[in-house]
């Protein structure tokens, strides 16, 4: 047989080109910080090239890692602060340089304040076009925080693993999904840890196998904990890959007995090969079906798949902002979209004569529908379905609004619905949202019609790098409506 000569052949298709920029992977750099991006890494320049680096600070000189970079930014990690920032505190937390979980304790609390106002500020004059500074401005007012920061979260959702045989829980470190085994979170209520760390205990001590998400092998997978803040009521869900529990008795006996404040024992079935947290099945173990826990004056029930704000004190702050914005009087008719489980109109009602709610989850409008009934207010109608389809439909009834509040998920509007608040033109308009760029995005659509007075940020995730806000727009009159 004739000699066999390779064809010569470029490069792979799925090859990166190394791209041309002034930094390289693995490259240690010292870069001048310059500010933060929303997510809490600083952000530096080299040769004009963007670097984002997580734990450095504004003001401050650092050496970096780059561990990754793309055409026309990079990441990186700081390994040495070179010169450092006034602002720059100790982090309380043991964990905090492997959880991704809070990314500025090492932020001064009330520079995390001030960080979260300029965040909105920088989005609304970036993406909305607003005017943010002097006569004819926008108002963003300073950020509402809390005077104790800490062990806010009333919910802990905790994954299950094995670590040279042993069983560990915890949550993951930043960008992967190694779980780092903790027995206390400084942000988490502390009920949520005393639970967890019983479960854990327990699930040892019986045997039950965690579970793999590799080799998808193994039983308990999650541990979600919820407290009722005011009323101390505490839910224990085992997420589980299979409906049968080995001595199920004796583990949900020593919970009762071990857990304190508990009155409901739940298990959630997820049997699939997925990162989602809970299955479709819930059956409860013991004790209610529900907890309970009160946002002002309003008591809601909290099912183990029901949403719920993690942080009630912030959530009060929130909601009074919400209903100062509104501007109820006792008069008014208020459509609350994106309403879930009813915790905004069920706050609107208070002062409303009457408040529509409508939402596009079926089992959040029964919540809401159970939870208007539990505080008997009767001037509140919900309705499950896309709000931009519900409210012209209630439209077409005569429903006409003086306030439409708007709280969306990070994603922002839908479009059609900022449509059809521009159709229906209410004399108020309060958005609340948990993303600053999309608010900003929004409210660049609906300044056609309506002006933007202030926005109220409010601090509901301390030490991490989230802020909601709280818009008031007022619809701008036409020469014929003035005439």
């Amino acid at each position: 047989m004739g000699k066999t000569t390779k064809k010569r052949r470029g490069p792979h298709p799925t090859a990166k080109a190394e791209l041309d920029v002034p930094v390289r992977v693995g490259q240690t750099v010292e870069v001048e910080i310059t500010g933060l991006n929303h997510e809490g890494a600083g952000v530096g320049r080299i040769e004009g090239y963007t670097l984002f680096v997580s734990g450095a600070l504004a003001q401050e000189r650092v050496r970096a890692r780059v561990e990754h970079v793309k055409k026309n930014f990079g990441f990186a990690k700081m390994v040495e602060v070179v010169e450092a920032s006034t602002y720059r505190a100790l982090p309380p937390c043991p964990l905090y340089d492997r959880c991704g979980g809070c990314s500025l304790q090492h932020l001064d609390y009330a520079e995390q304040l001030r960080h979260k106002q300029q965040i909105v500020r920088d989005n609304l004059r970036r993406i909305g076009g607003f005017q943010v500074e002097g006569e004819g401005a926008i108002t963003v007012h300073p950020t509402l925080g809390m005077s104790d920061p800490w062990r806010y979260r009333n919910k802990a959702q905790v994954p299950i693993g094995e670590e040279n045989g042993a069983l560990v829980g915890g949550f993951y470190a930043e960008k992967s999904h190694s779980i780092i085994d903790m027995e206390a979170c400084k942000i988490q209520h502390q009920a949520n840890d005393e639970a967890v760390a019983v479960v854990k205990k327990l699930a040892s001590e019986l045997q039950i196998r965690a579970y793999d998400e590799q080799r998808h092998t193994g039983l308990l997978r999650h541990v979600v904990v919820k407290v009722g803040v005011k009323t101390g009521e505490v839910m224990v869900v085992l997420v589980t890959t299979e409906e049968e529990i080995p001595q199920r008795e004796r583990l949900v006996a020593a919970i009762r007995e071990q857990v304190s404040g508990v009155t409901s024992i739940v298990q959630n079935i997820n049997p699939e090969r997925t990162n989602v947290i809970f299955g479709k099945k819930t059956v409860t173990l013991w004790g209610s079906d529900v907890i309970y826990d009160y946002i002002g004056p309003i008591k809601f029930a909290i099912s183990a798949r029901s949403f719920y704000q993690v942080n009630p004190a912030q959530t009060e702050v929130l909601y009074n902002k919400t209903l100062e914005y509104a501007g109820a009087t006792g008069t008014e008719t208020v459509i609350d979209a994106y309403c879930g489980i009813g915790t905004i109109s069920l706050f609107l009602a208070q002062k409303s004569r009457h408040v529509y709610g409508v939402e596009i989850v079926p089992e959040a409008i029964a919540d809401a529908n159970r939870n208007a009934a539990l505080n008997g207010v009767e001037n509140v109608t919900f309705e499950a379905g896309p709000a931009e389809v519900v409210i012209p439909a209630w439209k077409e009834k005569g429903i006409r609004a003086d306030v439409i509040v708007v709280d969306p998920p990070r994603k922002g509007c839908d479009e059609a619905l900022l449509a059809t608040i521009l159709e229906m033109q209410p004399e108020r308009v309060v958005y609340v949202s948990c993303n600053p760029s999309t608010l900003a995005r929004d409210l660049k659509v609906l300044a056609e019609r309506y002006e933007v007075r202030e926005v109220q940020p409010v601090d509901m995730f301390p030490h991490t790098g989230h802020v909601e806000s709280v818009a008031l727009l007022y619809r701008v009159e036409t020469d014929g409506e003035k005439n």
